[in-house]
């Protein structure tokens, strides 16, 4: 659900597999292996990069596991990676659809693109990030409840979703249940240890909670 990543990779190449692959090009187990074990830095951030043209849904554990690996791009790549396969729905119309519901959004149409994502939930309800983009919309709108609904449908279908485990917590900090905010910002930096914005609203809560908690002394 996270804001930042409404612009990511708007020109989705939608490969179906290596057969598609230009020559020379990493296969998906080649990469999902490169990633996994290779020890040249390199060699990991192009197989988190090719990842993102082929990979599935399937290939998420190894991109967690590579949002902590100790070279920076790699957890860069690993992270835009997941963005790209989240992004695929394997419906061509969907697909279509979902594309321009991301316009929508960037142009701040936040009930055309509510509208766009509805159609996509009701063409294929197992599509994730048909219900994150419309969390977001609901979010941006302050309708939180129905935001707060969307998130668990998205958690549902994808549990290391950290931009659905942020989005809880922006909404819940925003509904001052400062707690449970702070939970699911916990839960998001778990799987996406990267994301700096996140820390630095942990550290507030805590801040903010211990506060509270010295005052009701």
């Amino acid at each position: 659900m996270a804001r930042a990543a409404l612009t990511v990779l708007l020109s989705l190449l939608f490969l179906a597999g290596a057969a598609n692959a230009a020559p020379g090009a990493l296969s998906r187990e080649q990469a999902l292996q490169s990633l996994a074990h290779a020890d040249a830095a390199e060699a990991r951030r192009q197989a988190a990069s090719r990842l993102g043209e082929v990979g599935a849904m399937d290939d998420i554990p190894e991109l967690v596991l590579a949002l902590h690996d100790s070279d920076e791009t790699t957890r860069v790549r690993a992270e835009q990676a997941m963005w790209q396969i989240w992004g695929r729905s394997g419906d061509p119309q969907v697909d279509k659809l979902y594309q321009a519901g991301v316009e929508q959004m960037n142009a701040d149409e936040l009930r055309k693109g509510i509208a766009t994502f509805t159609r996509i939930i009701e063409l294929k309800p197992e599509f994730a990030e048909g219900w994150n983009k419309r969390a977001t919309l609901y979010f941006l709108m302050g309708e939180y409840q129905k935001s707060l609904a969307d998130c668990a449908q998205v958690i549902k279908r994808n549990p290391y979703h950290f931009g659905a485990l942020s989005g809880y917590g922006q909404i819940y900090l925003k509904l001052e249940d400062y707690e449970r905010s702070l939970e699911y910002f916990e839960r998001a930096i778990e799987v996406n240890p990267n994301m700096s914005g996140v820390r630095i609203n942990i550290l507030l809560l805590e801040q903010l909670i211990e506060k509270r908690r010295r005052n009701m002394v």
